[in-house]
């Protein structure tokens, strides 16, 4: 029952995140099945490994499909060719079942995460400030000064 709870949660979550947000989930559903493939390379349990590492080529395979090179044709080249990099080096770990590549590819996925957050952060307060000058505000009174009291 509560696996179901769970998945009923993350479910609810997924559909109504912005697409922002599902971006940073797909970053965190990598790093985190990377640390776990990370985990089981380190115990020799390379099916799990490659179970996981799976996984995270999977969401970077989404992530490039879902670039939109029609809206910022650089930007997208450069975040196609960066996640090629960190598939090639996924792929690499896989197969000789070696950490440093995988290290290489979480570092890499962590720094992008990272940049994701501060570029939503930015997002943020520009629509907080867009819908703030859109909100009528009542201009300051009398009544309303003598209600604020500034104490030393």
């Amino acid at each position: 029952m509560n696996q179901q709870a769970a998945q009923n949660y993350l479910k609810t979550k997924v559909f109504t995140a912005t697409p922002e947000q599902l971006q940073l989930m797909l970053f965190d559903g990598a790093l985190r099945f990377g640390e776990q493939a990370k985990l089981a390379l380190e115990q020799k349990n390379f099916e799990h490994s490659y179970n996981m590492i799976s996984r995270v080529q999977k969401i970077i395979a989404e992530m490039q499909s879902c670039l939109k090179p029609s809206i910022a044709p650089d930007l997208c080249g450069k975040l196609s060719a960066l996640y090629s990099y960190v598939y090639r080096k996924l792929v690499e770990a896989s197969i000789d079942h070696t950490i440093p590549a995988l290290d290489e590819a979480l570092n890499l996925l962590r720094y992008q995460r990272e940049t994701w957050v501060m570029l939503l952060d930015q997002l943020g307060k520009t629509k907080a400030a867009a819908a703030a000058s859109t909100m009528e505000m009542p201009a300051p009174n009398a009544r309303m000064e003598a209600s604020i009291q500034i104490s030393a």
